[in-house]
């Protein structure tokens, strides 16, 4: 199919990008909220020419047909984008050069091979600001009062009203077409009227000639005149009301498309971008059920719409009537109102809960479909069936360019993949749940260079058939889970939560399946870790413990005090170690995280533990306050570790002052003993950084002990204590200034010691525990 060479945004004295740079207020921030990373506005601005010239509302993203043009444009692009970045040769220019040279390469990278995801981005920015001049250039006619309020309402409420707008249209195109259909009637009458008329005028024309037989010809041919003259006004009139019908389905259609476009395109979009971010543990306004309510609104709109263009083409056919050289809409809207339909049940086709993104082989997992339009549209009346396999990232890639797969081609086995989706009438949902899927067997890509298996991304593919209208329209449905890391042994999963984190935080709108930039920004990688660790914690980080792990993340021995604006490579994030140590900043970040979610989590939201401190920081803090003060941070040198930081008097001098810290705790330490009860077992240590008693801060932690140990059994329960070397229990005594080989020792009433050592250095590399 060709392409017509017009373009809607060129053609007025003033460009469209200079109107758009002339709004105001929360219509010039509508304006900036469309660009992003995906399409940045610097592009928009310094090719705004070149971008208005072309062709892009002519190509259809959704048709295959068109991606060789698109292919030759986003080329031009790319092309014109490096020429743009040559030209700025002076220095003040020179970050808008590394940008567009940078976005040059992001283009080629991501949309060379999926340039129709270019086009869809660059046609809804170009689109959307069309919409808002043409807002401000032509405000609706009323009261001032009455326009503030239109202009204040929320998209929720917009979306509300537009739906009962393209009701009220509908209602009064379903009157119209009643109407018609009585004209159309009253004029089949008539005319059976005239060819009876002209039955009798024969018939009396076939007697013999006679003063009677011509009046009573020239009677009849009088009145069938009148009747054909009634019949030529009526067809007339038929031909206006087709062609004014017509004309309102069409208005009608434009209003639902753009309505759809809003609640599919934006609204659904988001909430799928805030499914996917909420699997890093971000707040998540799951508004599904009032997505499914417009949904269901559109359908019934729709359906309507098609029913009534479809009632027209019947009388049509009953009653040919040509317009006289005029343009027929009607022969089109049928397959226009037909393809909105499949376009709001293929995208409607939706995974409300996503099966686990780290997904481990011959585990049980879950994950449930949903269709928004089921009910309204009797899907249930022929129970669909649901289909899931698993997919590679290549096949995914495929797939949304070809929209099909070859029979048999999947990348595993799993069991339990089929289902009956079904209708919930309390509820009006069609879905169906798989609770007891299973990953059996798992084909794994060649790997290249540094990568490994927990680099790998799969998707699942749930697939269905659907019919509408008794079995008048079916549709062929599928949709692809978030990105799956399939892992075998439980020590691959914090690798395989690196790359679904990236994935999730940093995933483009419109991007090949299922690329990542390789660099971002820091504030965006910290605001990833805020939202993983509180999450997992109950509370989030704080602008103190980004600081110390941004210098952990790019490996800094100063501490600078700002990062937002440095670019963290994947590599750095989880691939390259930390300098001296055996692993990368992901892994130590996650250990820590899941030791505070398992063992801390309680003094942690307390904000007891500061965690995230540097040695020296730490001494500073400590040398400051009097002796017995400590704090707890997290370890440098060994995953999952946390270690007690005090100031202690150095030697007998109490004025010289040295800080110690004990070897790290673990998480196999703390499942025989918690932190808190350490804490209380030793004595000298006697306050929480700054200056808060010790038991006012742990005490409600502490495990009660009960007054009689002896157990049903008939035996003294034993209990661990923390003991450290050479330090009598009341904490009174001078620390040594290196560990003492300690002794056995016996129970002391029931209790057994469990002895850390100690480093007056400050040292973490430490002896293993003694257990006694």
């Amino acid at each position: 199919m060709g392409l017509h060479q017009e373009n809607r945004y060129c053609g007025s004295e003033m460009s469209l990008w200079t109107k758009a740079q002339q709004l105001q207020g929360d219509a010039l921030r509508q304006v900036q909220a469309v660009y992003g990373d995906h399409f940045p506005i610097e592009v928009r601005h310094f090719l705004a020419p070149w971008i208005e010239e072309k062709t892009w509302q002519n190509i259809d993203p959704d048709n295959p047909a068109h991606e060789g043009y698109a292919a030759g444009l986003v080329a031009s692009l790319i092309q014109e984008l490096e020429a743009k970045a040559q030209q700025m040769n002076s220095a003040e220019f020179f970050l808008m050069k590394l940008k567009l040279s940078e976005t040059a390469n992001m283009f080629r990278q991501h949309y060379s091979h999926n340039p129709l995801s270019l086009v869809r981005i660059v046609r809804h920015c170009l689109n959307m600001e069309t919409k808002l001049v043409e807002q401000a250039e032509n405000p609706p006619v009323g009261s001032g009062m009455a326009n503030q309020i239109h202009s204040t309402l929320d998209p929720q409420q917009e979306i509300t009203q537009q739906l009962e707008y393209a009701r009220r249209k509908t209602h009064e195109t379903e009157e119209e077409l009643r109407r018609m259909q009585n004209e159309q009637e009253s004029f089949v009458i008539q005319y059976q009227e005239s060819s009876k008329l002209q039955a009798h005028i024969n018939q009396v024309r076939g007697q013999p000639n006679g003063q009677t037989q011509v009046e009573t010809e020239k009677k009849l041919q009088k009145q069938k005149e009148m009747v054909d003259q009634m019949l030529s006004q009526k067809a007339t009139g038929l031909l206006q009301m087709r062609l004014a019908l017509a004309e309102k389905h069409n208005e009608t259609f434009q209003i639902l498309n753009g309505l759809q476009s809003k609640v599919l395109d934006e609204e659904l979009i988001r909430w799928k971008r805030e499914q996917q971010l909420a699997g890093n543990g971000a707040p998540f306004n799951n508004n599904l059920d009032t997505i499914q309510e417009w949904c269901e609104a559109l359908a019934e709109v729709i359906w309507q719409n098609r029913q009534q263009i479809k009632r027209v083409e019947l009388l049509r056919a009953q009653l040919p009537i040509d317009p006289p050289g005029g343009v027929d809409l009607l022969p089109g809207l049928n397959s226009q109102i037909t393809g909105l339909l499949s376009s709001l049940v293929t995208s409607t086709f939706i995974i409300e809960k996503q099966p686990p993104q780290v997904m481990k082989t011959n585990t049980r997992f879950t994950a449930t479909v949903r269709l928004l339009v089921g009910g309204k549209l009797n899907v249930h009346m022929t129970p669909p069936q649901v289909k899931v396999t698993i997919i590679s990232e290549a096949q995914a890639n495929a797939l949304l360019k070809n929209d099909k797969m070859a029979k048999g081609d999947a990348s595993g086995e799993i069991l339990n993949n089929n289902g009956t989706m079904e209708y919930h009438q309390a509820t009006r949902q069609l879905s169906v749940s798989f609770r007891n899927m299973q990953l059996r067997k798992i084909k794994r890509a060649e790997k290249k260079g540094t990568e490994s298996v927990m680099d790998e991304k799969f998707s699942l593919l749930f697939q269905s058939q659907f019919n509408v209208g008794g079995g008048e329209l079916v549709f062929q449905v599928w949709t692809l889970s978030l990105p799956v890391v399939v892992i075998v042994h439980g020590n691959q999963e914090p690798h395989a939560w690196a790359t679904v984190s990236w994935d999730n935080a940093f995933a483009e709108p419109g991007r090949v399946p299922f690329a990542v930039p390789e660099k971002v920004p820091w504030q965006q990688v910290a605001e990833m870790l805020v939202c993983k660790f509180k999450a997992a914690t109950g509370r989030g980080l704080s602008d103190d413990n980004l600081r110390y792990l941004g210098g952990k993340a790019f490996r800094s021995n100063t501490q600078i005090q700002e990062y937002a604006n440095m670019m963290l490579s994947w590599s750095q994030f989880c691939k390259e170690t930390i300098p001296d140590r055996t692993f990368t900043f992901w892994e130590w970040f996650y250990a820590i995280m899941k030791l505070t979610r398992e063992h801390l989590r309680g003094l942690w939201n307390d904000g007891h533990i500061l965690g995230f401190l540097g040695r020296k920081q730490t001494e500073e803090m400590l040398l400051s306050k009097c002796k017995g003060t400590f704090l707890l941070r997290f370890s440098d040198s060994e995953l999952g570790g946390v270690t007690f930081a005090w100031c202690n008097s150095e030697g007998q001098n109490p004025e010289q002052k040295e800080v110690l810290m004990l070897q790290p705790f673990s998480n196999k330490d703390f499942a025989i003993r918690s932190l808190a009860d350490r804490a209380n077992d030793m004595g000298f240590l006697q306050y929480l950084f700054p200056d808060v008693a010790k038991d006012k801060a742990f005490s409600k932690y502490y495990t009660p002990m009960t007054e009689n140990a002896t157990n049903f059994n008939g035996y003294v329960k034993p209990v661990l204590r923390t003991h450290v070397p050479g330090v009598e229990e009341n904490g009174m005594e001078s620390y040594p200034s290196t560990p003492q080989q300690l002794q056995p020792q016996s129970p002391d009433t029931g209790y057994l010691r469990d002895t850390p050592s100690v480093n007056s250095n400050a040292s973490e590399h430490m002896t293993d525990q003694h257990y006694m």
